[in-house]
């Protein structure tokens, strides 16, 4: 499933990425803002488990452990992935 039936305020700020929307969830520079992310294809590749850790323990995949925005802006949702790892 996708979406949350919310209201919320704050800053809006723009990630242009092709890759790495779950790096930019949770990004501590984002906390609290309301990403919008500007690539067409939002769920294509799936989000990556959070167990992958490195070799200090932390997520491999991921700038925290936790998601750090308020809110998040796509245009268009892939509900059919056609990655491996989805």
């Amino acid at each position: 499933s996708f979406g949350c039936a919310a209201s919320r305020s704050g800053e809006v700020v723009f990630n242009t990425g092709m890759v790495g929307y779950p790096e930019a969830l949770s990004d501590p520079s984002y906390r609290g803002q309301i990403l919008v992310l500007t690539y067409p294809l939002i769920g294509n590749y799936g989000v990556p488990s959070m167990d992958d850790l490195d070799e200090f323990g932390l997520p491999r995949y991921f700038e925290s452990r936790d998601v750090q925005i308020a809110g998040l802006v796509v245009a268009t949702y892939s509900e059919d992935h056609s990655h491996w790892a989805s």
